[in-house]
Formats: structure tokens, sequence, C-alpha cells
């Protein structure tokens, strides 16, 4: 059953990465792959994360980031290329996802997506992980730590990855960096900071984001390696558009808001999980 699911699943993004100039809804792609719209839904979100129109528009509007910085395209005629009918419907929506204003985007001549192509694992997906299951991450599994980098994109506004491997190193050899594997693929990574308590980069597959991962790797620093010590991390500030439930599951997992913060020209908050005792993180664990 599960290796349909993700059949089904991957044929969906397969039907969305060949149709990014076309206007994309759940009834179109599910009449396209002769599925059930209501069917398609439950399965597409629970499998990725995101519904099927979220997923399309995000990735159309990393193809229009593309274009505004890599073509000398007219913004009219990029919108209408990404599938909406107008320049200031598209200008209100990229300005919602990525902060600024088209013309702006073009002017900084940098480009980051929002969301890249994901891709699939077919085989069964384990289902029983401990925090045991996590350990150290060694400089072997830094090309496997990217692709899930790349698989995650929307975590990382505005990443650099040049300075992010050469930060990557560094946590490795300071062994502040968690990952977590299954079938030889990284399902989980993790950097943080000892001395800060912080969660500087953290991301979980798509596939594997309801099987309460984050939580094992909260665990595993609140109980062994920043047992006592804070928490904190940033998110994205509330009513983001760009957030695909990262804010509401640190909420959920007992995170407290903090202070807005902008990094790298991007707004962010700032969230922290106060320290519990000894006895309350067993019961937790239990």
């Amino acid at each position: 059953m599960q290796g349909q699911t993700v059949h089904i699943v991957s044929q969906a993004i397969r039907y969305i990465e060949d149709h990014l100039n076309d206007k994309l809804e759940l009834d179109i792609v599910a009449a396209a792959l002769h599925y059930s719209k209501f069917h398609l839904h439950r399965i597409f979100t629970k499998t990725i994360g995101l519904t099927i129109h979220d997923y399309a528009q995000r990735r159309q509007l990393t193809e229009a980031a593309k274009l505004l910085v890599f073509s000398q395209k007219p913004i009219i005629e990029i919108a209408l290329i990404s599938g909406y009918e107008s320049q200031q419907a598209f200008t209100g929506i990229f300005k919602a996802m990525y902060k600024t204003t088209p013309a702006h985007f073009r002017e900084t001549e940098e480009f980051y997506p929002l969301q890249l192509e994901i891709y699939l694992k077919e085989e069964l997906v384990k289902m029983d992980f401990t925090k045991d299951d996590i350990y150290f991450a060694t400089s072997a599994d830094i090309d496997d730590w990217m692709e899930l980098v790349s698989l995650t994109i929307d975590g990382y506004p505005c990443l650099n990855e040049a300075e992010y491997i050469e930060n990557l190193h560094q946590y490795i050899a300071d062994n502040k960096a968690l990952i977590l594997r299954d079938e030889g693929m990284a399902i989980g990574i993790m950097g943080f900071s000892a001395d800060t308590g912080s969660i500087d980069f953290f991301a979980v597959h798509p596939q594997y984001r309801n099987l309460g991962i984050t939580k094992l790797f909260l665990d595993k620093l609140a109980c062994e390696l920043l047992y006592g010590k804070e928490i904190s991390l940033t998110t994205y500030r509330a009513g983001n558009k760009a957030d695909t439930g990262y804010r509401e599951e640190y909420c959920r997992l007992g995170f407290a808001e903090r202070e807005l913060l902008v990094e790298y020209g991007y707004p962010t908050q700032r969230f922290v999980l106060l320290p519990k005792n000894k006895e309350d993180t067993h019961n937790d664990l239990s």
C-alpha cells in the first residue's frame, strides 16, 4: 500500500513538473491522472506535507524567480508563463512568498529557490525510529546531507550553498552535526551549538515529516547533548505564506515565541524550548 501511494504521488509530481507553464489545480491533476481528487488530495498532502495547489504554486514561483534573474523576459510575460492571468496577481503572491516584489528581486540579481522538485523514496519507509538511531555526521555524509537540504529548501530561505558547506565541515569536526538515515538515505539532519543551545539548521525529508522525526532530534538534544539547557531556533514569522508548517510544529512541540529577527534579509522569529528537569524528560519519553 505504501509503495502504491508513493507511485501515485510521484505521478502527480511528474505531471506538475511537466506542466509548470499551465494552470495547475487539484481537479486538473486528478483528471489527467484518472484518480479521485479526494483520494489524491489526501495521499499527496500526507506524503509531501503540502497540498497539490501549494506545491505547484511554489514550484511555479521558483521557476518565475529564476526567469527574473537569468532572463530578460518582461515581468508580465513571466507572470503569464507561470500560470497567472495578470501581472498584478503574480506580483501579489510573489511578494507574499519572497518578501519582495518581482522587480526588486530582479534588481538584486540573486536567485534562490522557494521549492525544488521533490523526489520520493520508492522503497518502504521505516516507521519505528528512535533517538538512538541518530548519530554524529561525518564527512562521508556530506553529499547525502546536501541532497536532503535541496529537498527541503523551503526551510532555508536565501541559502548560500558554498557558505553552508563550509560551516557544515566545521560542525562535523566539532561533533555538532547529527544525521538520521533510512536505507542509506539521509532523512533528518541537524546542526546545533552546545554553547548557545541553538539549533542552527534542521531538516526532515518530506516523506518522514509525519513520523515524529522532529521530536526524536529534540529528545536527543534535551536528554543527551544539551541536557538542562534552553534550546532555541529561528523559523518563519506568523502569517508567512512561505511556511510549510514548521512554525505550527514547533509550537505543538512546546516552543515559545520570542523576538522577531531579520536573517540574511529575511523576516524570522526566534523560538525557545525551556529546559526540563530529569523527571519531566523521563515522563515525556516513556
